[in-house]
């Protein structure tokens, strides 16, 4: 059994570069959250079907899939600096366009193109870059510490985006201002907070790129292309589990959560926004547990035996008989949910040499990506049907203990160097 080793706080462990990393999560999950919780009011509002919404959220994420790929598995080559920067402009294109425009055609125009988030997590490439950016700043033995942190502030910087939507919305209807209105507000609140990324990612270092004796030095063929070469079958492994637990999630992303509640309860947005902040918040804290947790048990253990109950809450959900306890168990839920997150982070940083790590976060990212993709369209048709609202948790659950299950028979011999030693 693992032992816990006491070490530096975390806080006397982050560079300058690693806490611009850290406040550039904070801004981007702010405005994720943020829109998480009105997007698919607004743009319902616009005219939108449910399905046509549906269909929206997959381009975006398909085409955030394509952009993500072709930047993260650059980054170490060209800069992840450079990449990130790239990743920031198309969020502040993304989020111009949705406040402007009105038609189908255009907004899923933006959304392929652009970087939306409708889940509320990451999307684009700044998560992958920025966790190799990391790894390379912090010591090693403080990884999975530093990855709980990095967690621990998107997940409050998405309750806090989700909470303010909820009060500017609720302030702004009070103040008879259509609702539509009010959700552009938080639209365009998201192109600002884009150019504020600008900003600070434009201040990092060279300290957070690929150092030049560690340069990726792959040949040829797919493994140039995609950046990886001594990583290819544990990354490929990794992505068809990833691409797997996504696309269970992508089921019950978080704005269709939270029009779920509003189907089947009634809910505001405002009050949506107060529960989500409260469980983004709760998931949050957890992360800090995970690693103390990892340090213990091991990375791939605390992984699935925290994964595993949270989604037997998940298709709990909507078989509860009131809101008080369907909100519960959302909570409940989400103080477990994202256990496996940092952990999950730290693992794949560890068992892919330093040269290829941007590669490798950013292919694992993008199979989730292209995962959640493919469930959104699917499940705005189950949301247009009132009989089948809650059949999207019971899918999202059932897969999701598939992939736990699955990860654990393949990676629990495949410790990282902190665990072997």
């Amino acid at each position: 059994m693992l032992t816990i080793r006491r070490g530096p706080r975390t806080t006397q462990l982050l560079t300058r570069d690693a806490v611009l990393l850290f406040a550039t999560r904070f801004i981007r999950l702010f405005a994720y959250g943020s829109l998480s919780v009105v997007l698919v009011f607004y743009l319902t509002g616009l005219g939108l079907s449910t399905p046509q919404t549906g269909v929206l959220f997959t381009l975006a994420l398909l085409g955030d899939t394509v952009i993500s790929l072709y930047l993260t598995t650059r980054a170490d080559r060209i800069g992840r600096r450079r990449m990130l920067i790239v990743g920031a402009l198309l969020m502040v294109a993304a989020g111009v366009t949705f406040s402007i425009a009105h038609s189908f055609l255009l907004l899923t125009i933006a959304a392929t193109i652009g970087v939306i988030s409708p889940s509320g997590n990451e999307v684009g490439p700044f998560l992958s870059i920025e966790q190799a950016a990391l790894s390379t700043v912090v010591p090693e033995r403080t990884r999975t510490q530093v990855f709980a942190w990095y967690t621990l502030a998107g997940s409050f910087a998405t309750a806090l985006g989700a909470l303010s939507t909820g009060i500017i919305t609720h302030l702004l209807q009070k103040a008879s201002i259509a609702p539509v209105h009010g959700y552009r507000t938080i639209v365009i609140l998201y192109a600002f907070l884009g150019v504020l990324l600008l900003f600070f990612f434009d201040r990092l270092t060279p300290a957070a790129e690929v150092s030049m004796h560690e340069s990726p030095n792959i040949s040829a063929g797919l493994a140039k292309f995609f950046g990886v070469g001594h990583s290819q079958v544990v990354v490929a492994k990794l992505s068809g589990l990833f691409a797997l637990d996504a696309f269970g999630g992508g089921f019950v992303v978080q704005s269709f959560a939270a029009y779920w509640f509003y189907l089947r309860f009634g809910l505001t947005p405002a009050s949506l926004g107060v529960i989500f902040f409260v469980a983004n918040l709760i998931s949050g804290v957890s992360a800090l547990l995970a690693s103390r947790l990892a340090s213990r048990f091991g990375l791939v253990r605390t992984m699935v035996f925290t994964h595993l109950p949270s989604n037997v809450l998940l298709i709990l959900i909507p078989l509860m008989p009131n809101l008080s306890l369907a909100i519960s168990v959302l909570l409940l839920r989400f103080s477990i949910s994202q256990m496996d997150v940092p952990t999950r982070q730290s693992y794949t940083m560890a068992i892919v040499p330093p040269q290829e790590r941007s590669a490798a976060a950013g292919i694992t990212g993008i199979s989730r990506t292209t995962g959640a993709a493919l469930a959104p369209v699917l499940a705005g048709i189950l949301y247009a049907r009132p009989a089948l609202i809650s059949a999207p948790f019971f899918i999202a659950g059932t897969l999701k203990i598939i992939y736990d299950l699955l990860f654990y028979v393949n990676f629990i011999t495949t410790r990282p160097p902190e665990e072997a030693r």
